[in-house]
């Protein structure tokens, strides 16, 4: 009887010990994503850790404040930036692995009214930011977003920016100008299509502003120097770029670039 307890007393030392061991070495590693991704980046990191393991924490902001952080030796495994400018000139300047910049999607944008809106967007197009009823027009900021800047473009080319001009409001980012629209700070806004389809968004009206209207928006990824665990991060952006992460992405309404 001695000799059974004994031997219980050692295997539940056994199991404490392993599962101590298997916490001690699960992966992870941190992100910083561009505010469009907001909706889909969630889905992703879930999709990730349950085949690999690896917890994923994911930062959401400006691509243009994520760039001035990293600059500053912010520590953080990978950076997925709405504008694949930002990367690039993360890896020209040796903060990334050497090589590891790549164009993950293109992003696209949408006129946005709310479903009590009296104009119908995707029928009545620009003329639905033209009417009395519309006192502002949410935007993110195009000093440091790039969905600020094709929504500037977008408008220009559309002829009607001059006219509209002063209607606009500026977010941080992407993410606050949808913010704005959903509390009705704001009457319609230019935002990233994927934010249209979160579930705050999703029930207003939508017209999806033709691409040729705006720069194209690619956005890049980059594993960054500072990263703990490159090879998760490597592993991360493959997951995105060549795995199961591409139709999700594609399912938020970007699009994407031929498989690597």
């Amino acid at each position: 009887m001695r000799a059974n307890y004994l031997t219980r007393i050692l295997l539940a030392m056994v199991m404490v010990c392993c599962v101590s061991a298997s916490s001690a070495q699960k992966r992870h590693i941190r992100v910083a994503a561009a505010a469009d991704l907001q909706t889909v980046m969630p889905e992703i990191a879930r999709a990730f850790e349950a085949q690999t393991g690896t917890s994923v924490d994911v930062a959401y902001g400006s691509s243009g404040n994520f760039y001035a952080q990293i600059q500053n030796g912010a520590p953080l495994d990978v950076f997925f930036s709405a504008d694949n400018e930002y990367t690039k000139k993360i890896e020209q300047s040796g903060l990334a692995e050497p090589n590891s910049e790549i164009i993950y999607a293109a992003g696209k944008i949408v006129l946005w009214m709310p479903s009590t809106s009296k104009c119908n967007p995707e029928r009545d197009q620009w003329k639905c930011l033209q009417k009395p009823g519309v006192k502002k027009i949410a935007i993110a900021n195009p000093e440091h977003a790039p969905y600020g800047r094709a929504a500037v473009a977008a408008l220009r080319n559309g002829g009607i920016y001059e006219e509209i001009k002063e209607k606009l409001v500026y977010g941080e980012n992407i993410s606050q100008a949808a913010q704005f629209a959903q509390s009705g700070n704001a009457q319609a806004a230019i935002l990233a299509y994927s934010l249209a389809l979160s579930p705050a968004l999703r029930g207003g009206k939508r017209w999806e502003i033709p691409a040729e209207l705006y720069p194209r928006i690619e956005q890049g990824a980059v594993v960054l120097k500072s990263s703990k665990d490159k090879t998760a991060a490597q592993d991360f952006v493959k997951f995105v770029t060549q795995g199961p992460g591409r139709e999700i992405m594609a399912k938020f309404g970007f699009a994407l670039p031929a498989a690597p």
